[in-house]
């Protein structure tokens, strides 16, 4: 079938090839080509509703997208290199299919700009369920070495340096949190993005009597939104998207900066699989940890493409503005990215193995109970003030003397405060230190039992949402 563009009535010349090379999308928006067919069914559905398609018109028309949609998911309907978007190519793919007449009714009443509004919210919406899914992946694959680590016992760290002894699993479940924030924040969205721009048109509604509310529920959506204008030029919710997107890349990160560091020699606190690792082209001993150093270097690449989409909406006036073709393909590539991504991380945390022993071992070293020792002073009634200057000086005279806490005589302790009597010595191990720590949130062993039962709650809890499928007649 010949080509003719959806837009060329107005015009007498044929545009210049360069603006035709400029203006074509399929090469990235085809991916939306089974959501652009599903919102023709309900837009056929709706015109049949308002009497522009006679029943068995509508039957045909059905039957010819349902033989389209095939066509499709075979490959055997595909863009050519003269269709300029995914809707002029379903266009002429349903023409082909049945005949002009019919054919050509299907555009009546809607808009490129409202078709396009509704198919990127459709999109978005599965996407949001697949990468969530596959980031509680990441954090079952958390939860899992948490059970592992027991009652194991770590430095924890400010800073980079020696802080307080914390249990491993408490340090781990530090990183499910935000990834499970994560996820809550695609169920909100999903909240937002469930209103429809269908029947928009091109930013003022329609005038052919047809019901935007229908279309939306046949399309899966909760509502319609209220505006035509907003439906058709907004892309705030695309960018929230994005900005989901570009903070699962940066707590994808910062697990990765550690356990890049964890498996340096001087740490030796996890060994990689090595179905997770790469070797040195030069170097036959290197075992490198390239699934982590991918992550860290590609949450730069999803931060930027926020940044690139969010720069080009701050100046567009209402309502559609061809500028917003440009909102695609960061979220296509942020999406992209994290499709082969999150499996990787999932799967090199899942198989790490951690050094316990090495991990117990610098635990309390650094002066790591110098907070411990502060706060038994506290309970034995000497103001905080005094008490973290007393503690100071403990840490001040091992230091001189090369030695730990532990090391410290009871006639030293009471040489720097006739307060520290040997009893102190009770709160001088990493078990004592951790224990005590038994508020809600807090590392004692109790506590993060209780935090990894209300985890394994919530991760179910949004399983519901990441297993579901938002479904179109």
């Amino acid at each position: 079938m010949e080509h003719v563009a959806l837009w060329g009535g107005r015009f007498s010349g044929e545009p210049a090839d360069a603006l035709t090379e400029l203006s074509r999308s399929t090469q990235f928006d085809w991916r939306l080509a089974r959501y652009d067919i599903a919102g023709s069914r309900a837009h056929a559905r709706a015109l049949n509703a308002a009497g522009l398609l006679s029943d068995d018109e509508l039957s045909e028309m059905l039957n010819a997208l349902k033989h389209l949609d095939d066509d499709v998911v075979s490959g055997v309907f595909a863009p050519r290199p003269d269709d300029e978007d995914v809707h002029t190519a379903l266009e002429r793919g349903l023409l082909e299919r049945a005949g002009a007449t019919l054919g050509g009714k299907i555009r009546a009443g809607r808009s490129r700009n409202d078709q396009i509004a509704t198919l990127i919210r459709m999109y978005l919406r599965d996407q949001s369920r697949i990468i969530g899914g596959k980031l509680l992946d990441v954090v079952d694959a958390l939860v899992s070495q948490a059970e592992r680590a027991g009652e194991a016992i770590m430095p924890g760290r400010t800073h980079l340096q020696h802080a307080q002894p914390i249990l491993v699993s408490h340090h781990l479940l530090a990183h499910v949190w935000p990834m499970i924030r994560d996820v809550d924040r695609l169920v909100d969205l999903d909240a937002r993005l469930s209103e429809s721009p269908y029947g928009s048109g091109a930013l003022a509604g329609n005038t052919l009597g047809m019901d935007p509310q229908a279309v939306a529920e046949d399309l899966g959506f909760a509502t319609s939104v209220w505006n035509s204008i907003d439906g058709t030029s907004s892309r705030d919710l695309v960018a929230e998207f994005a900005w989901v997107m570009a903070q699962i890349g940066i707590d994808l990160s910062r697990i990765s900066e550690e356990i890049i560091i964890w498996n340096t020699k001087e740490f030796s606190f996890v060994t990689l699989d090595d179905a997770f690792s790469t070797g040195s082209s030069i170097m036959p001993q290197k075992k490198n940890p390239d699934v982590a150093e991918l992550a860290r270097g590609k949450a730069g690449r999803l931060i930027g493409a926020l940044t690139g989409l969010l720069a080009m909406l701050k100046g567009l006036p209402l309502a559609y503005d061809r500028d917003l073709q440009e909102d695609k393909e960061p979220v296509f590539d942020q999406i992209d990215t994290l499709d082969v991504l999150l499996p990787a991380v999932s799967g090199m945390i899942d198989t790490m193995v951690l050094n316990y022993e090495r991990m117990a071992e610098l635990a309390p070293q650094g002066f790591s109970l110098a907070t411990d020792i502060a706060e038994w002073l506290v309970r034995e009634g000497v103001p905080f003030r005094e008490a973290h200057e007393i503690s100071g000086a403990c840490v001040a005279k091992c230091e001189s003397d090369g030695k730990e806490l532990w090391d410290l005589t009871d006639a030293e302790f009471e040489a720097i405060d006739e307060r520290l009597t040997s009893e102190v010595r009770q709160v001088l191990t990493v078990e004592g230190s951790v224990a005590a720590r038994s508020g809600r949130g807090g590392t004692a062993p109790d506590r993060v039992r209780d935090q990894m039962d209300e985890a394994r709650k919530q991760i179910s809890k949004l399983r519901s949402f990441t297993n579901s499928r938002v479904e179109a007649r």
